[in-house]
């Protein structure tokens, strides 16, 4: 036998038995998190090691099978900026817990991946102590007091794109306020001190490579026709891969956020440069506004899977609802086919399809809507909806009633060496937001008011339609799909942190991440690397990663009657870590940019 053979085999030994190793049987001793322990723990774990179903990516799929994850035995960070998850790996070498690593991630994702990381933007947290403590915290924007149901449509009745570009498209921006909450609440360490690494990122700077400068590019048409262009465009050209990108007003503002704390950005003079701006161009967001501004503590999203138990976010995000609701359906049908297969893709298709439904005129912000959270995570409401799925014929998406999210969002999760955990997705919405740049501030605003429905009924920029519940309304926060989740194995002990960035299939990637773990017995780097597919009701077509799919399961899936198309480019961007025996797996975005750093 060659050589090439045989580490071509040791290799998939490898990781056949790490596999096991992530799914812990209910009968079994919960694995260690941290010390020398080997990857083989018993001959039980290599016998469900080998009986495991090995990643199977269709031919002409873009990534290989059997990559191997970053491996730390304390702590992980991971985001999609390299730079950010070594400000919170700093942080917790120092001796910060997870919540004070997040809040360092948080901020210095706003110097170094500012096409998403914000302080202009919003958010959620989901946060699990070792002790057994979870919390979720809302940090979502707000809509102006001076905004209306209507402001986006014209005089004809016409939707206009004012939801999306420039001064009338941001809500109030919640993160400084969530992550100075978290930080005070969980935290262990001062602002100032959690804030230090992203303040040098911003007042040294850091060196343009050339995806950043790429990056910068794509989004040329949003940042050149506000002050933004200054900074990443200076003479006219993105900035260059090789010079040293420094943010002095950026800097500045980071630093009274450091010393006074977030009443610097909601009452001082950051609100003020915010305020000047908006009056500069026509926005609404007034030094009232920014005063009223809260986030808010909520109860996780609780359900389980197959006797895995998940924390997801509850409403004003839809993720951990939808997330729930579909998974329940599709326990009815569990163990699932494979990954891959007709009958895969079929029946996530018409679970997606159900839940979407439910989310898309059902749910709103719990301040000014009733969800009907008993009955969405319900696994008796579940058994009725998938005893409507045929296992043969698709169905279609009626016209449901509507009386009554964007790419550029971002996700890090972060585990320390004593077992807390945090998920957090914050956005901007569209890349760069709305363009607008605060100047002054160094940042740039949010276009998260398209994530209301501007018209009932009509899709907004990810094609979502959208019911009453969701319209706009003064202090309302406008519905999300981001769904930062924890997961438990069976003895309720901490198995994965994830989340993603991409609109609704925030929803659907995510949860695809956790099936290809906790049900494909994939590792978390084949989880991560597997195509994935999405379906949201409307438009009502399933769509999945060009050469994602096989011609075979296609032309199977449209005899079933599914329109099905090939997404132009990637499906969400995630961000996970696993647990292992002996430490951590830790993958970033395949797809995207970033940095999974532990220690």
């Amino acid at each position: 036998m060659s050589d090439s053979l045989h580490r071509s085999r040791a290799a998939l030994l490898s990781t056949l038995l790490v596999v096991a190793a992530c799914h812990p049987q209910p009968s079994a001793a919960p694995a260690p998190v941290s010390g020398p322990t080997a990857i083989v723990e018993s001959r039980d774990a290599t016998r469900v090691a080998m009986a495991a179903a090995n990643a199977a990516f269709p031919s002409g799929w873009r990534f290989p099978v059997g990559v191997k994850p970053t491996e730390a035995e304390h702590a992980m960070v991971v985001s999609n900026s390299r730079l950010a998850s070594e400000a919170g790996i700093e942080i917790l070498k120092a001796g910060g817990n997870a919540v004070d690593a997040a809040v360092a991630t948080g901020f210095a994702l706003a110097a170094a991946f500012p096409s998403a990381g914000n302080i202009g933007g919003g958010g959620f947290m989901n946060i699990r102590m070792a002790d057994g403590r979870s919390m979720t915290l809302d940090y979502r924007e707000m809509a102006p007091l001076a905004s209306s149901r209507d402001m986006y449509v014209d005089a004809n009745g016409k939707l206009t794109n004012n939801s999306t570009v420039g001064y009338l498209a941001s809500g109030v921006p919640g993160s400084v306020a969530g992550m100075a909450e978290a930080l005070k609440k969980y935290g262990t360490m001062t602002l100032a001190q959690v804030m230090a690494p992203a303040i040098r990122l911003a007042e040294q700077g850091f060196m343009v490579d050339s995806q950043f400068s790429r990056g910068i590019e794509g989004g040329r048409r949003a940042i050149t026709p506000f002050e933004g262009k200054a900074v990443f465009f200076p003479g006219g050209e993105a900035a260059k891969p090789g010079t040293r990108l420094v943010q002095s007003d950026l800097a500045r503002t980071l630093k009274l956020i450091a010393e006074k704390g977030p009443k610097a950005f909601y009452e001082g003079p950051i609100a003020d440069s915010l305020v000047a701006e908006e009056q500069r161009g026509g926005g609404i967001i007034t030094k009232e506004d920014l005063r009223r501004y809260k986030p808010e503590w909520r109860t996780p999203i609780k359900s389980t899977y197959r006797g895995y138990t998940l924390l997801a976010m509850p409403p004003s995000s839809s993720g951990g609802i939808t997330m729930a609701e579909t998974l329940n359906i599709l326990e009815n049908f569990a163990p699932l086919p494979p990954a891959g297969s007709a009958k895969y893709a079929h029946l996530l298709a018409e679970s997606y399809r159900r839940a979407f439904m439910d989310r898309n005129s059902k749910l709103g912000d719990p301040a000014f809507v009733k969800n009907p959270l008993n009955q969405l995570t319900s696994k008796t409401y579940a058994k009725v909806l998938a005893a409507q799925i045929d296992l043969k014929h698709a169905s279609k998406t009626p016209a449901f009633e509507t009386r009554a999210e964007g790419m550029q969002t971002t996700h890090y999760s972060v585990v320390d060496n004593m077992g807390n955990a945090v998920a957090t997705t914050t956005t901007l919405n569209g890349g760069y937001g709305s363009g607008v740049w605060v100047r002054g501030g160094g940042f740039f605003m949010n276009n998260e008011m398209d994530d209301f429905a501007a018209q009932p009924g009509t899709p907004n920029m990810f094609g979502l339609v959208q019911g009453e519940a969701n319209a706009i309304r003064p202090g309302k926060r406008m519905l999300s799909a981001m769904d930062p989740t924890i997961v438990l194995d069976p003895q309720g002990k901490l198995l994965m942190v994830t989340g993603a960035a991409g609109g609704p299939t925030i929803i659907t990637a995510t949860m695809e991440v956790i099936l290809n773990v906790i049900e494909q017995h994939m590792t978390l780097a084949d989880a991560m690397r597997a195509p994935r597919l999405h379906h949201q009701a409307l438009p009502d077509t399933l769509r999945y990663e060009t050469n994602g799919m096989s011609v075979a399961t296609v032309d199977s899936l449209r005899a079933m009657g599914h329109a099905v198309a090939p997404n132009r480019g990637s499906l969400a961007n995630v961000n996970s870590i696993l647990r292992v025996p002996g430490g951590w797996h830790g993958v970033y975005e395949p797809r995207s940019v970033g940095g999974a750093v532990g220690y």
